[in-house]
């Protein structure tokens, strides 16, 4: 009975001490030199983010990397835009986002193709459906929606 205990508690600290590392995170002085110059705002308090933040921020820090010049101006302006929304506007958009991750990927590639056909009209027409829109009831703008999910697809030129 000892030795078997014995096992179970090593077997247990192993797991809790694993447990404990992939927790703590990432320390500063493993990061690449580009990665710290991307995230050098943060050095100070690197520590106290907490491990899945830090795991964000380097995933975001490698991307800046291979991103060039062009898309790293895009990027900015993306974030400058994001910065500048107010709290309720960001969180609605935070929402949003959860509801598009958790729809199949049928409906999600549904929606980026309508997004990107809608991106083709020229802005007359883009504005026209806006204002068509905003003047539906909301049961006439859940009649569109249905609608538009039944009906049928083109073939897909992949």
């Amino acid at each position: 009975m000892t030795v078997k205990r014995t096992i179970a508690t090593l077997a247990a600290l192993l797991i809790f001490s694993t447990a404990i590392a992939e927790d703590a995170g990432i320390g500063w002085d493993t990061l690449s030199d580009g990665q710290r110059e991307v995230l050098g705002q943060l050095e100070e308090n690197w520590d106290t983010l907490p491990a899945e933040r830090q795991r964000r921020l380097v995933r975001g820090a490698e991307r800046w990397e291979g991103m060039s010049r062009k898309e790293r101006k895009q990027a900015k302006g993306r974030f400058r835009a994001w910065r500048d929304l107010n709290n309720d506007r960001r969180e609605l958009i935070r929402e949003r986002a959860q509801i598009f991750k958790e729809l199949s990927q049928e409906d999600q590639d549904r929606i980026r193709q309508n997004y990107r056909n809608y991106r083709k009209l020229n802005r007359d027409r883009r504005q026209q459906l806006k204002d068509r829109y905003r003047r539906m009831s909301p049961d006439q703008r859940k009649q569109l929606r249905d609608r538009l999910r039944q009906r049928p697809r083109p073939p897909s030129r992949d």
